[in-house]
């Protein structure tokens, strides 16, 4: 089962894991043998659940692997945003974000670049959270 945001660029997969041995390796085979790259990749678990979050260098085969594979996932726009590398930057960034009302789907760390953050955040209001990612918090 699939929540699909509005996307207009690339996309980014938050996909419901169970936490067991071998739940990551089986995604990750399944991907491979249909060809797909992965781009950036995170996640973890508690319990009995896990998640996965991904970019990938093709959308189309990673929705179809997660569709035949029938996996819980959240799919959408892979908005980047700067955050300041220091204490408080994802404080400020992700406070902005739920005072304004939205939900962040899952987050990837990208890399630092002097004293500035890179993430690619998915969300459920897309419209919203995009001035608010292009403040560069």
């Amino acid at each position: 089962m699939s929540v699909k945001a509005p996307a207009l660029a690339s996309h980014q997969f938050v996909v419901q894991l169970k936490n067991d041995p071998g739940a990551m390796a089986t995604l990750a085979e399944r991907l491979a043998a249909e060809g797909v790259d992965l781009r950036a990749i995170g996640g973890g678990g508690i319990g009995d659940t896990g998640h996965v979050i991904m970019t990938t260098a093709d959308d189309e085969a990673t929705r179809r692997v997660l569709d035949e594979g029938d996996y819980t996932y959240v799919e959408g726009e892979s908005i980047l945003a700067e955050v300041d590398d220091r204490p408080g930057g994802m404080a400020r960034l992700s406070r902005a974000l739920a005072d304004a009302g939205v939900n962040i789907y899952g987050h990837l760390f990208l890399g630092r670049w002097g004293d500035r953050a890179m993430f690619a955040f998915v969300v459920d209001q897309p419209a919203i959270a995009r001035p608010i990612l292009d403040r560069k918090g």
